[in-house]
């Protein structure tokens, strides 16, 4: 199934996304997680690549297991900006020969380096892939990301749109945010998107925080990302790890019940290879 026909099919499409674990255990318990999930019809479910492409193969592997096996469709993250054109070639032919007809283009991150470099012969940013793999005549749908808050190495928003529209005329068909804790940021981006004459759909990306370290640790990943004072303190306040996941579930549901009633096209659920938060919240939802 291409991911953006179940967008245009007027129901919120729920999807999950995961990493390739390192171990053989963890993959096995991974797959059994996403087995549980199955029971909550996902639309889809996604599996991240590493920044630098280092579990590129792991990442393929995985997805075309996932949908052989359990019968759910998985999207491939693909990162470019420390890849050979043929080496991404190879992983893309790879993941169409083998059923898979989506896949998140995505740059990657750069090395320290103050002038970072692609791979030789390689790209800089996710619209060069997107737009490589229409040149390569690839059947597959494509997935971009953006960020409600504002890409941190954007010096503007409108520079953000600009980038922005850049990836959706080289290919991309749909949009997966990265993870924002205030629905506003949502609704102020995709006012900005459709005035600058965005139609994608734009999806939000939500991972409810089950602890006070989770948070903590989650937005030092997100620069520039809000963490709302209310979240932050019912956390640092909560008495032990069952109090803080009820947290955690209650307010991620009614950010996602209000996306829903906002309009959103789906949720995508950010679950760091643990489910249960991400389940109940799905569950809560009722839809």
């Amino acid at each position: 199934m291409r991911i953006p026909n179940l967008y245009a099919g007027g129901r919120p499409v729920f999807s999950f996304e995961f990493f390739p674990p390192k171990s053989q255990a963890g993959h096995q318990a991974l797959l059994r997680t996403i087995a549980e999930l199955a029971r909550l019809e996902p639309g889809f479910v996604s599996v991240t690549s590493h920044p630098r492409g280092e579990t590129r193969n792991r990442t393929a592997d995985l997805v075309i297991q996932i949908q052989a096996e359990l019968g759910i469709t998985a999207m491939a993250h693909v990162t470019c900006m420390h890849q050979a054109p043929e080496a991404l070639l190879e992983t893309l032919q790879r993941l169409e020969a083998q059923g898979i007809g989506n896949v998140l283009a995505l740059r990657g991150d750069p090395p320290p380096e103050p002038a970072p470099a692609p791979a030789r012969g390689g790209f800089r940013h996710a619209s060069e892939l997107a737009a490589f793999i229409r040149s390569e005549g690839l059947h597959l749908a494509i997935g971009g990301a953006c960020y409600p808050e504002k890409h941190p190495e954007a010096p503007s928003f409108e520079a953000d749109l600009d980038n922005l529209k850049r990836k959706l005329d080289a290919g991309a068909e749909f949009l997966i945010t990265q993870l924002f804790l205030d629905n506003s940021h949502y609704l102020r981006f995709r006012e900005r998107a459709a005035a600058a004459g965005i139609t994608a759909p734009i999806v939000p990306g939500i991972m409810p925080m089950v602890s006070h370290r989770n948070l903590q640790t989650v937005m030092r990943l997100s620069p520039g990302s809000e963490t709302p004072a209310a979240l932050r303190r019912a956390l640092g306040e909560a008495k032990n790890d069952g109090e803080a996941l009820e947290i955690g579930v209650e307010w991620a549901t009614r950010q996602c019940a209000g996306l829903l009633e906002a309009g959103a096209p789906g949720v995508h659920f950010y679950t760091l290879n643990r489910s249960p938060a991400s389940r109940r919240v799905r569950e809560n939802l009722a839809i």
